[in-house]
């Protein structure tokens, strides 16, 4: 739960470096999937890498559909593969 929060914390931060006309749609879009989710059984070893992994790839295809920088990433990449 808790890498779970600190990547939640990560898109919440990344999403403040979209345009301010795109940032609530994909701060509620990150908030009612991280909900959806918060179900699955934590010791999952299949699920919970599969939807950071999810979470990592969305942010990245969002941070290049707005011309943002990739290195802005790099932090949520590192949380989501450890």
């Amino acid at each position: 739960m808790e890498k779970a929060l600190k990547i939640y914390a990560e898109v919440l931060r990344l999403v403040k470096r979209l345009p301010k006309d795109s940032q609530p749609y994909y701060a509620k879009y990150a908030r009612e999937n991280f909900v959806n989710y918060r179900e699955v059984e934590a010791n999952d070893d299949q699920a919970l890498p599969e939807l950071f992994l999810r979470a990592y790839n969305h942010s990245l295809w969002v941070l290049n559909k707005y011309s943002v920088y990739k290195s802005m990433i790099e932090k949520l990449k590192k949380i989501c593969s450890t």
